[in-house]
């Protein structure tokens, strides 16, 4: 019985280092479990750091690609400018070309006849061949779009004519009217291309 009751005390002790060990081992984990929990909460932070800094790296890589089309397209856009610009000059420079060219065969016609009449004293020959000279030029600037205003005896209107001076009317029926043109008014492609200068009755 003795070494019984001396036993016991013996047993409690080691179960006593059992729970000790195993107490000590439930706080390794829990110290295990808490490290763990530190190092995925970095984790976690560091994720969120980079999740913060891809829309940044987005957004900056939007503005370089807006501008780099905004460059070019301003590039194309200058270059469009320029072309325009200069093909405008071009076009002014060469817009009368065609009629000068059309008025070329005109000038040899008067040139001839100018040594023509030097040796002729035949006035009507000389008058017909202005004339015919005449008549080709009309032809001419008419395919080119001329057409000559007609305003004698028609109704004064401004739109049309520029009255120089006012006379009385020989009768009342030209009253308002136009009874001298001055100077011939034209058109260009049904646009006004030189007003009318007339003499109007009252």
């Amino acid at each position: 019985m003795a070494k019984l009751l001396t036993f016991a005390p013996q047993e409690e002790k080691i179960m006593n280092k059992d729970e000790q060990m195993h107490e000590e081992a439930e706080m390794n984990n829990s110290a295990d479990q808490d490290t763990g929990a530190e190092n995925h909460t970095e984790e976690t932070v560091e994720n969120a750091n980079e999740a913060i800094t891809d829309p940044m790296q987005v957004l900056q890589q939007e503005v370089a690609d807006w501008k780099d089309k905004y460059t070019r397209l301003y590039a194309e856009f200058d270059n469009f400018r320029k072309r325009n610009a200069k093909e405008r000059l071009d076009l002014m420079k060469s817009a009368g070309k065609d009629i000068i060219q059309d008025m070329l065969p005109l000038i040899d016609d008067f040139e001839r006849a100018e040594k023509a009449n030097a040796e002729s004293e035949d006035i009507k020959a000389i008058k017909e061949g202005y004339a015919l000279i005449q008549a080709k030029l009309i032809r001419t600037l008419e395919a080119k779009g001329l057409k000559p205003m007609d305003s004698m005896g028609k109704s004064f209107d401004v739109e049309y004519h520029e009255a120089i001076t006012n006379i009385p009317a020989p009768s009342k029926k030209e009253v308002g009217k136009v009874l001298d043109v001055v100077e011939k008014g034209y058109f260009l492609n049904d646009n006004i291309l030189r007003y009318a200068k007339v003499v109007v009755g009252q």
